[in-house]
């Protein structure tokens, strides 16, 4: 478990994603004109009435947000972990695509979430800043909510551990992290900041070990499809 541990979240491959410094300034530029307008968009979508038709294209219209200015940004990397095998009685490691790991995260991560989630229902303000945000899995179509929070799991990963994390030449996994929290903030909702908080760490750690988005991706993609269909039973 350990060794997992480091391979995930630790241990960084090596790899050249050098830029040249024009190239890392439109980074930047770019990186802070389409956060600023995800923000915006963000907040916007989840001030939309529960059940109304409108949410659907506005959270489809922030994934397109992201996932413009992550490619328009500069070049995204996949990322590789090393595993390591025994032949000839040696330890001999390879670079693979991270994708079983970074699922099992996601689901162990929001296994997590859940147990807190037994100890937020008891706390009144709380548990309305939940319900609040599960009043769209009530009343909204359950295939599209899936659809729609995967999409936006994988926009986001591009744009904050992709174009973002690429653009910070220094703490890049404090710095997405914090950029992530203040993004959320939009929406207003105490809850999912909070998530954004531990959810951001995770993936952040990932694409410092993995050198790409692929990682966060999956881990994201897992938690949030997690929770979106755990929550309403807990909080039913």
């Amino acid at each position: 478990m350990r060794r997992w541990v480091r391979r995930s979240l630790w241990d960084m491959i090596p790899r050249d994603h050098r830029q040249s410094e024009s190239a890392l300034r439109r980074r930047q530029l770019v990186t802070v004109g389409f956060g600023l307008l995800g923000a915006v968009v963000l907040g916007a979508s989840l001030r939309i009435e529960p059940g109304s038709f409108w949410f659907y294209p506005a959270t489809l219209a922030l994934a397109g947000v992201w996932t413009i200015g992550a490619f328009a940004s500069g070049p995204l990397h996949l990322g590789h972990i090393r595993v390591w095998h025994r032949q000839d009685g040696q330890a001999e490691g390879r670079f693979v695509r991270p994708v079983l790991s970074p699922i099992l995260l996601g689901l162990g991560l929001a296994g997590v979430f859940v147990i807190g989630g037994l100890v937020v229902r008891e706390i009144a303000w709380l548990d309305r800043q939940v319900r609040s945000v599960l009043d769209f899995a009530d009343q909204g179509s359950l295939p599209l909510l899936i659809a729609v929070t995967a999409i936006n799991g994988v926009a986001e990963e591009l744009f904050f551990r992709g174009a973002v994390y690429a653009a910070l030449p220094r703490h890049p996994v404090t710095w997405t992290s914090v950029a992530y929290v203040i993004a959320t903030l939009a929406t207003g909702n105490v809850m999912l900041a909070f998530a954004a908080i531990l959810l951001g760490v995770v993936v952040g750690f990932e694409r410092r070990a993995s050198g790409g988005v692929l990682a966060p991706i999956l881990t994201h993609c897992a938690w949030s499809l997690s929770m979106l269909l755990a929550l309403p039973l807990l909080f039913g």
